[in-house]
């Protein structure tokens, strides 16, 4: 049985200017995304698919990054904790305190991905198309966040399995470190998938579909060791507000999925 390190939330201090872990992992996500994203530009120049530049790249990550902060803070207020907020309506400001809805910052992003798309005259599924296999690292970056805050800890398991965790701020039972098994599935192997599933030329839409599946899937199976979120239904449902949201996901996916492949299936 493992003890939670209880590792500082801030990562180093420049005088007053204290940067913290969380925040650090947010650039380390951003920063990842652009670097994929140009070597995905440059592949896919080489098949002979300009649709994105390094220019339009920027633009992309800038408007994505807005989406995402707001729409992951609104998702966080409204989904999860809707009495704290709304009792201290400030603190959705705080983003440095964590508290981040993944499923809250997609639907931003998706908003912003629909500004871009018009923007630019691409198609929204080429958009998404090339920006799914970007994600997953920030995914994994931002769940390894989650772990150094020590918040979003797993359910109580049982003593034989030797990576259970005592998270000593919470109580003294062992915990799944569910925010670890998060940032492997979410996050690696989600984008090992994404990855080499990208690598070669796919009927549109087919990369979003498989991301939208495969992340509603991986986070659908760890919320059974993740300790249920309060949420606006509350904690007495069968299955909990992450797998809620989850599932819409999923059905799209495959939804998008099926319409791609009918797709292609009619090309003569």
């Amino acid at each position: 049985m493992l003890i939670y390190p209880d590792i500082d939330p801030v990562a180093f201090a420049i005088g007053p200017i204290a940067v913290r872990w969380y925040g650090l992992m947010y650039f380390i996500a951003f920063a990842q995304f652009w670097w994929l994203g140009r070597r995905r530009i440059r592949f896919q120049s080489q098949l002979g698919h300009n649709d994105l530049s390094f220019g339009k790249l920027e633009d992309l990550l800038f408007y994505g990054i807005l989406g995402l902060i707001v729409g992951a803070r609104l998702g966080e207020a409204l989904f999860y904790s809707p009495g704290y907020y709304f009792s201290y309506p400030l603190r959705i400001f705080m983003v440095w305190e964590g508290g981040m809805s993944f499923h809250g910052g997609f639907l931003g992003v998706l908003i912003t991905v629909g500004w871009f798309s018009r923007k630019t005259q691409l198609s929204y599924l080429t958009i998404t198309d090339f920006a799914a296999p970007l994600i997953p690292l920030g995914l994994a970056a931002g769940r390894i966040g989650n772990f150094i805050n020590g918040e979003l800890w797993g359910r109580v398991c049982g003593l034989s399995l030797p990576w259970c965790m005592v998270f000593k701020h919470v109580d003294d039972l062992p915990r799944h470190p569910s925010q670890l098994y998060q940032a492997f599935l979410e996050g690696f192997l989600l984008f090992i998938i994404l990855w080499l599933f990208s690598g070669k030329p796919r009927q549109r839409g087919t990369v979003s579909g498989v991301f939208l599946v495969g992340y509603g899937t991986f986070r659908f199976i760890v919320e059974f060791f993740r300790a249920p979120d309060e949420g606006i239904f509350g904690k007495s449902y069968a299955i909990s507000m992450g797998q809620w949201l989850s599932i819409p996901m999923i059905l799209a996916g495959a939804a998008i999925l099926i319409w791609a492949l009918k797709k292609s299936n009619q090309r003569p």
